[in-house]
């Protein structure tokens, strides 16, 4: 059943309109990802749906009794108070009513007092009297649902807690149609997976906008694409995207083509033959203005950033090297301890954790901006290091795009040779006038864009980036990719994007809690295959501990079977064997000369380490069954 429905909806706000006689219809089983470039309209579009912004033409039509609720791209500044009451306000008067129940209920269970309890019986009148009574228990239903503590304060918890907090909020209405604004945007993995998780089972309608390739394919049934102010439905997945936007682009391009020459030899006639001034050929002069008109009113599309990263010289071999280090902010709580680690020329580290994990702490640890608190960090010689920071704080928000980026100076060294500073920003799709706007007019997208171009003004052999793919739009993160893909110099990654450390990085360092950190080859996904299994990770330290022989106070509890003891003597000895060849594989996937041969080499040998770590596993949960016995 259709939820809402547009209708030929129109917007203006300059030359071209941003949103061009779109028509689009949410069914109630859907869940619709909407993407496009940056500025495209894609939350303008949002806004129409919920209301908040008024088209210039057309009809917003809803089904009778349809609820829509919103959650925006970033948390309100005027978001404040306890978790319950924030949720409560996402009901209007009636969740008023529900906050100061809830309140009265507290400051009751605190002090007991006859004035708090007469207070309290009036609140329930006015909730018998209104018939609201669900309301306390349907706001206490989506905290539990959600994990949330009713009594926190909103301001004391992380982004992504605050963002579920925003999404209970949204949700607590128990909306027919909910409308997601990059959902995943400054969220850790962990959290991903669990908005996820959570909106597969969601039983509503769904219209969200991502550049998360992953959480777009986990989730979107069907995705819609908005580009120059028009709308695309692609079915399938991605990848299917990828391809079908790249036939209709050629075929785009061809008829521009035949356009523009049939333009142009209409123009030559116009000026040479006097015969165009005949009155028999005035049809043919009235088709050409109609030519020139469709010309002028023709919408291009955005160019591709041209980004292109400048190299150094070699750094040395080693590039960083840390020796059981360790750190903490607060005694006794340690983000980091006894963490070891060879950085070599070429390595390309993603680094997976939860916010505040310690992340961003150790790449400083391994960058010397810090000091670790016991241990030792070793830099190796001739480094050149560009830092992209997740927090912008290179960015002056009162100087000028253009100042950013060249100091007051009108010419840059582009790889060795002098180019103009503006001509250099619209290779990272900045127009001249944008060029001169401060920095604090710019966008979450654009600001990205602007350090990325501050970045690669200068050379470098080591590439530190620190959550670079935060508000880019598709297009600019595959090019992104490409660049740090065949970047020659060593790269320290830190990122939430799934797709973009599959991508690019060759081994990952990864947070696993309590200050444990281990490191694997691949990316997230190799990552994923490689992790022991939670309930496994006992029994294999136990194993190591008691070595090849089985505990004599177990045999002695019950003595196993022939079969059953020549089986455990066996697994013993697969299980070394095992471990040995992992390790040899994984030596040989660590070497730099690895990812550089061809993809047709590279995965039989991943996949062959995927499968012995498979074996070793069984191996393990085995050992431990007859271990048991």
């Amino acid at each position: 059943m259709p939820l809402v429905t547009l209708q030929n909806i129109s917007l203006s706000y300059g030359k071209f309109p941003l949103i061009d006689h779109v028509n689009l219809t949410i069914k109630s089983d859907e869940r619709v990802c909407l993407i496009g470039r940056n500025g495209a309209g894609k939350s303008t579009l949002l806004k129409i749906l919920k209301g908040q912004v008024s088209a210039d033409g057309g009809v917003v039509r809803c089904a009778s009794g349809v609820r829509i609720a919103h959650l925006e791209q970033e948390v309100p500044n005027d978001t404040e108070g306890k978790v319950y009451d924030v949720i409560a306000g996402g009901l209007g008067a009636e969740g008023e009513l529900a906050k100061l129940y809830n309140k009265l209920i507290t400051r009751f269970a605190d002090r007991p007092d006859d004035k708090i309890l007469h207070e309290l019986e009036k609140v329930q009148e006015k909730l018998d009297f209104t018939d609201a009574w669900d309301i306390t228990q349907r706001v206490q239903s989506v905290i539990t649902t959600m994990n949330l503590q009713a009594d926190a304060e909103i301001l004391s918890l992380s982004g992504g807690i605050q963002r579920r907090v925003m999404l209970a909020r949204a949700l607590v209405s128990k909306p027919d149609l909910l409308l997601l604004d990059e959902p995943t945007n400054h969220l850790d993995i962990e959290a991903i997976n669990w908005m996820e998780e959570f909106l597969m089972g969601w039983a509503g309608a769904l219209l969200f906008i991502s550049h998360d390739r992953n959480f777009m394919d986990n989730l979107a049934t069907r995705l819609i694409e908005i580009d120059r102010g028009k709308l695309t439905e692609f079915n399938g997945d991605f990848s299917a995207y990828i391809k079908r936007k790249k036939d209709m682009l050629e075929i785009e391009e061809k008829h521009d083509a035949l356009f523009d020459k049939r333009l142009s030899h209409e123009e030559v006639w116009i000026r040479q033959s006097i015969k165009a001034r005949r009155t028999r050929n005035e049809a043919r002069v009235k088709a050409l203005k109609a030519l020139r008109r469709e010309y002028a009113d023709r919408r291009r599309k955005q160019g591709m950033a041209k980004m292109t990263v400048q190299h150094s010289d070699k750094s040395g071999k080693i590039v960083i090297e840390a020796d059981t280090i360790s750190f903490s902010f607060n005694a006794g709580q340690n983000l980091i301890e006894n963490f070891s680690t060879v950085v070599q020329r070429g390595d390309k580290v993603g680094f997976i954790g939860a916010n505040s994990a310690g992340k961003t702490t150790l790449l400083k640890l391994l960058l010397g901006e810090l000091v670790p608190q016991s241990g030792n960090v070793n830099k190796g010689t001739k480094l050149d290091i560009a830092y992209f920071d997740q927090y912008r704080s290179s960015l002056d928000e009162t100087k000028s795009v253009q100042d950013i980026i060249s100091d007051g100076k009108d010419m840059l060294e582009i790889e060795g040779k002098s180019r103009h500073v503006i001509s250099y920003l619209q290779d990272f799709l900045f127009s001249p006038d944008c060029c001169r706007q401060p920095v604090s007019a710019l966008s979450g997208g654009e600001r990205n864009r602007l350090l990325l171009a501050k970045l690669f003004t200068v050379g470098s052999n080591v590439l530190v980036l620190d959550e670079p793919t935060n508000d880019l739009d598709i297009e600019t993160l595959d090019l992104l990719e490409e660049l740090l893909i065949g970047y020659r110099g060593t790269i320290l990654l830190v990122s939430h994007d799934r797709a973009f450390l599959n991508n690019v990085v060759t081994r990952t360092i990864v947070f696993e809690g309590d200050a444990i950190i281990n490191e694997y080859v691949g990316g997230y996904d190799d990552w994923l295959r490689q992790r022991p299994a939670p309930s496994l990770s006992e029994p294999r330290k136990a194993i190591k501990k008691e070595s090849t022989k089985p505990s004599s106070k177990k045999c002695s509890r019950q003595k196993l079977s022939y079969k059953d003891q020549r089986e455990l003597d066996q697994l013993t000895a697969n299980i070394e064997d095992l471990e040995k060849l992992i390790t040899e594989i994984s030596e040989q996937i660590n070497q730099p000369s690895f990812y550089e041969s061809d993809r047709s080499v590279r995965i039989p040998v991943e996949q062959r380490l995927a499968e012995l770590q498979r074996q070793l596993d069984d191996c393990y949960a085995r050992w431990e069954f007859l271990e048991d016995r």
